[in-house]
């Protein structure tokens, strides 16, 4: 019975944390960028009563065994880093990778992140910055007196300045590709961080290394379907009940014993 009562237990956790990434996937649905997270679920060890293939007699073995599971964890939360909806916004700034890659932004402990959200803006000293105030890497400095900025698929960020006939090319965007996205930690403020299980980046030019291109004048929202994360939350509740009825059930076989035996 206490045995029961474990396995019912690590159901009602399981569950209450995919209820969290649900929450957080629900949460985040107007957020520039954003990517669902996916819970995935793994057995706890088995306990062997009896082996396969254990001898029942000098010529004859079992066919099956006896084994009893012990319950249920998380062991990780996915990352899908499908394609969000293309929003024109028709703002100068604003930028979405098409395809594959992530901007890369100087943090402000040195690190470089990498984020999907291109919600650029241009801050006191004309730099190029995130919602944050933090520097998209390579820099990019726009002139005060810049007039028509213009960002083509490949990167190239040039600007027309008064009095000059031809444009100034200002920079360069660089995109970073992983081996293994999923590897990649998330921090927060739309930024995630390399890791040893993402592998290093590997930057380029958009529309090389087999990353997207760059459309200007428009966002990538988030890739949560409402529809999805509302049937996985009632899929959730219904499976959190189920475990708390095991652990009711558990507990009346319980009393039953202590009163009858």
């Amino acid at each position: 019975m206490p045995d029961a009562l474990h396995v019912a237990k690590t159901g009602l956790n399981a569950q209450q944390q995919r209820m969290s990434v649900i929450s957080n996937n629900l949460a985040n649905v107007n957020t520039v960028g954003f990517k669902r997270d996916r819970a995935n679920f793994e057995t706890l060890l088995y306990q062997d009563l009896r082996a396969a293939g254990a001898q029942t007699s000098q010529n004859t073995e079992l066919p099956t065994g006896l084994s009893i599971g012990t319950g249920v964890r998380i062991v990780s939360s996915e990352k899908n880093y499908s394609q969000g909806n293309i929003i024109n916004t028709d703002n100068s700034l604003d930028v979405t990778i098409e395809g594959k890659g992530f901007f890369q932004v100087l943090m402000p402990d040195g690190n470089v992140g990498y984020s999907r959200a291109g919600n650029f803006s241009r801050n006191s000293t004309g730099l190029l910055v995130t919602s944050n105030g933090y520097p998209v890497e390579p820099a990019i400095t726009i002139p005060e007196n810049a007039t028509t900025i213009s960002i083509s698929g490949d990167g190239i960020v040039s600007a027309s300045i008064p009095g000059q006939a031809a444009s100034q090319v200002l920079g360069n965007f660089e995109l970073a590709s992983f081996p293994n996205e999923n590897g990649l930690k998330p921090v927060g403020e739309n930024f995630a961080l390399a890791t040893g299980a993402s592998g290093a980046p590997i930057v380029g030019a958009p529309g090389t290394n087999g990353v997207g291109k760059l459309l200007q004048g428009a966002l990538e929202s988030s890739n949560v379907n409402v529809v999805e994360e509302l049937v996985s939350m009632i899929e959730t509740q219904r499976a959190y009940e189920v475990n708390s009825k095991a652990v009711s059930a558990v507990d009346q076989m319980q009393k039953f014993l202590v009163q009858n035996i």
